[in-house]
């Protein structure tokens, strides 16, 4: 049986990573992309996942340049919800959310429907993103992951 402080580690852990999507939609809303490479490791992936098109960046120069590309050519709204957080050990975790994509530029547009599946590391005392899968079980094909490929 798990001691008092255990479960508590546990919850504290579970809550920070639970607010990394969130923050990550955060600042795609506002176009922070420094404040979004801050919640990955220096070697984190990110993979974008479409029907027929895959979008792979490596490491927070690659990140950087895909996340800028794709905020100058739309204005995405991602509402991230059914998040599963499973703790792997003190300091690896992975989780897995749906999310609904908008674009404001377009009236609110829905663009796509799919999911993360994220893989995350702790450093220091801080949860990071070190695996970032973003599949889409639908699709509008006007825009979104179009933008997403160098």
């Amino acid at each position: 049986m798990k001691t008092t402080d255990e479960l508590v580690r546990e919850l504290i852990d579970r809550e920070a990573i639970r607010d990394l999507p969130v923050r990550y939609c955060d600042c795609l809303w506002r176009k922070d992309v420094d404040g979004l490479l801050d919640l990955f490791t220096g070697d984190a992936t990110f993979v974008m996942k479409g029907i027929e098109v895959e979008a792979v960046s490596r490491g927070r120069a690659q990140l950087k340049k895909m996340h800028e590309k794709a905020l100058a050519e739309t204005t995405p709204r991602l509402f991230v919800h059914n998040q599963i957080v499973n703790l792997l050990s003190g300091d690896r975790a992975t989780d897995r959310c749906c999310v609904e994509v908008r674009n404001v530029s377009i009236t609110m547009e829905w663009i796509g429907v799919g999911y993360f599946e994220d893989e995350y590391v702790k450093v220091g005392n801080q949860w990071k993103f070190a695996a970032r899968y973003h599949s889409f079980d639908g699709v509008d094909d006007k825009v979104y992951l179009r933008t997403f490929i160098s």
